[in-house]
């Protein structure tokens, strides 16, 4: 590794402690100010924004889509730095408090992982919502975005260290990295780096996960599915379809499979039809859909392709559990949805399906940190592990466990003639006795 890039990490992982131990009213005003700065900073930001959108002429439409940083997505960037300043200070919370014995308290409090290194696709929005996030809990940051934004991205963090300049914070917090080389060496400052979030293609993902030491919270493909039950309201489905499609094509919870179960398709299918075509959708279907409507014939490629586009696979199916077989097949874990009005199918999807989040009766697009009323989200975990589903606050922490006694030795309590502990829950919440606050 580079002395030079090595001093860098140092550098961030050096902030550590100064944010930790920040007041959440100090935090609270350095995003308000980091929100105002980005507005003053606005036309620079549009016109590095420009500049990438120029170098990226020749992309696919998807990624060009999330390259545009447009004065809505600035504004709904502020609205979701604003709220999540507003939320409760997730520092310093207790999770747990028992009393062990007279004298002697144990708490667990949640904590800030500490550095956190994120490496994402070419979405300028993205980067404020993961460093809204790590500022709020406490974490430094670590990023690199892709290389398509390089010149939003620059402009993005300049402007967020200009804010931070003469603050507990300091500009230091943060660190945007540039280069391929960067991440590899990234991938190997284990000790420095607490925790890598990769958001981009499955493969990518396990690229990071085979070349480094440190723990990665991964954010596998984006294929949803949705089951359009035999019980549905068809207007209903079509509805939430149309929107679960089209809304955000290229957004990892927008849908790629359409299941039909053949009770409705007949009716259906006709009406989505004629809902995708107004909106350009193209439909590949199998033999049953092609009989009712005019579309491309599915291959078995297309079940597990995440298009990013519109493009739709639907598939007809003859039950609920051939629905949910067909899922645990051809998903990854992200979202899926069900349509229909009967209860049983709706809980048996919801309990079955195993997928990081699960809806009845609305689209996929809700699959989101800021629509979860997490203020924001780093990325959308498909893993089991740590934190799962959109990955807010709660995910950027991490816990540990206090004790204060008055002279005991754990000898008291071993062999013959031992001391029984009380092990007395007192509940969770209120501020941490150890820390000298008072119990709740």
């Amino acid at each position: 590794m580079t002395s030079g890039i090595y001093g860098r990490f140092l550098q961030v992982k050096a902030m550590t402690t100064a944010l930790s131990a920040s007041s959440d009213p100090d935090r609270r005003a350095l995003l308000e100010r980091i929100a105002g700065g980005l507005l003053a900073d606005a036309d620079a930001i549009f016109e590095a924004n420009r500049t990438d959108l120029e170098n990226a002429a020749s992309l696919p439409a998807p990624v060009r889509a999330r390259l545009k940083f447009s004065r809505e997505k600035l504004d709904a960037s502020i609205a979701s730095i604003r709220e999540v300043a507003a939320l409760p200070d997730p520092i310093g919370r207790v999770l747990y408090r028992e009393k062990l014995d007279e004298g002697l308290l144990l708490e667990k409090i949640s904590v800030p992982i500490g550095v956190i290194g994120m490496v994402f696709e070419a979405r300028p929005d993205a980067l404020l919502q993961i460093a809204s996030l790590c500022l709020k809990s406490g974490n430094c940051l670590i990023l690199k975005g892709g290389s398509e934004a390089i010149n939003t991205n620059r402009a993005l963090v300049e402007s967020i260290r200009r804010s931070c300049a003469g603050s507990f914070a300091t500009p230091g917090w943060i660190e945007l990295l540039e280069t391929h080389d960067d991440v590899a060496q990234m991938l190997k400052a284990q000790g420095v780096i607490d925790l890598i979030i990769p958001r981009g293609s499955n493969r990518f993902v396990r690229y990071v996960m085979e070349n480094t030491l440190i723990p990665v919270l991964g954010h596998a493909d984006g294929l949803c599915s949705m089951y359009v039950d035999a019980a549905a309201d068809t207007d209903l489905a079509v509805a939430c379809a149309l929107d679960a499609k089209t809304n955000y094509p290229s957004a990892c919870n927008s849908i790629e499979n359409l299941l039909v179960h053949r009770a409705v398709a007949g009716e259906f299918l006709p009406k989505m039809a004629t809902a995708f075509a107004a909106a350009g959708v193209e439909i590949r279907g199998d033999e049953a859909v092609q009989a009712i409507i005019d579309c491309k014939p599915a291959t078995d490629a297309d079940w597990d392709t995440e298009y990013l586009d519109l493009i739709i696979s639907i598939k007809t199916v003859d039950s609920t559990d051939e629905a949910i077989d067909f899922i645990s097949k051809h998903t990854s874990h992200h979202t899926d949805a069900i349509i229909t009005r009967d209860p049983v199918a709706r809980a048996a999807f919801m309990r079955k399906v195993d997928s990081a989040s699960v809806f009845a009766n609305c689209s996929t697009r809700f699959a989101d940190g800021y629509r979860y009323g997490l203020g924001a989200e780093v990325g959308i975990s498909t893993s089991k592990i740590h934190a799962r589903g959109p990955v807010g606050l709660e995910g950027l922490m991490t816990t540990k466990y206090l004790l204060c006694g008055s002279g005991q030795v754990a000898a008291t309590y071993m062999g013959s003639g031992a001391r029984a502990f009380e092990h007395i829950n007192l509940g969770a919440g209120g501020e941490s006795v150890n820390l000298g606050g008072e119990k709740s």
